[in-house]
Order: structure tokens, then C-alpha cells, then sequence
């Protein structure tokens, strides 16, 4: 069996580091979102710290609401802009692309502040009507 790099990492590596199941992991990777750099001689998938960045960005974007293709185009979008061969002209475009999602990410952002801050004074209502009546287990 062949010895991985040091700069290569199996799936349940990469899947701890990221919090991401295997499932989720093989999941995007079915869909495109991610494919692992190499394969071992056994046949086992093997990343690196690049496509553990990529998964990062998958598993940021997803609690914000962005669909599968919004997660693909974004990071279409940033490969590109890292391309040294991308024109002047291309990268104003992509630039913009990247600025959409962030204006949206800030919104969804606001948003969850707000669903946060309405879960949070619910409990507080629960908490004082629970000091209030006392404990009634035995």
C-alpha cells in the first residue's frame, strides 16, 4: 500500500478538521464542489490544505442559506481571481461576483442576529417565569 505525503490528507482527516461528515464530504464531491486532489495506490481519496480551505468555504456558506450552484460559482469565482492569467477586464467581473455574495452573506448575518436575539430573550421569559414560580420537583 502506498505511504501518503505529508502534504496529503485521507477523508477522515479532512473530515475532522472540517466537522463535515463523510457523507457531506463524498456529497460534495459527487456534486462538484470539491474533489480531492489525488488518490492513494490503494484508492483512497486524499486532499489537501487547498481542499480543506474549499471545504471551509462550503461549510461557511451553507448555515447562511446558499445553494449548491451559489457555492460553486463562488468558488468558481475566487480560482479564477487566483488565476495570475485572468484579464484585467475578467477580474473587475469576478470582483464583483465575490462582492455580491459578501453583501449578501452580511445580510443573511443581520438576519441570524435577529432570529438570535429573539431565541435569546424567549429564554430569558422562560427563565424569569421559572425564578418567579420556584421549583416544583421534588
Amino acid at each position: 500500500m502506498g505511504t501518503v505525503s505529508s502534504e496529503h490528507m485521507q477523508i477522515g482527516e479532512v473530515a475532522a478538521r472540517t466537522e463535515l461528515s463523510l457523507r457531506t464530504i463524498r456529497h460534495y464531491e459527487e456534486t462538484g464542489l470539491v474533489a480531492p486532489s489525488a488518490r492513494s495506490r490503494g484508492g483512497f481519496r486524499l486532499y489537501t490544505e487547498a481542499d480543506v480551505a474549499r471545504l471551509m468555504v462550503v461549510r461557511r456558506m451553507k448555515p447562511l442559506g446558499f445553494s449548491l450552484d451559489e457555492m460553486r460559482d463562488l468558488l468558481e469565482a475566487v480560482d479564477r481571481l487566483d488565476d495570475d492569467g485572468t484579464a484585467p477586464g475578467e477580474r473587475d467581473e469576478l470582483l464583483e461576483r465575490v462582492r455580491a455574495y459578501e453583501r449578501s452573506a452580511t445580510e443573511q448575518v443581520a438576519r441570524l442576529r435577529v432570529q438570535l436575539a429573539r431565541a435569546e430573550e424567549f429564554a430569558l421569559t422562560l427563565r424569569t417565569r421559572l425564578d418567579r414560580d420556584g421549583p416544583r420537583e421534588a
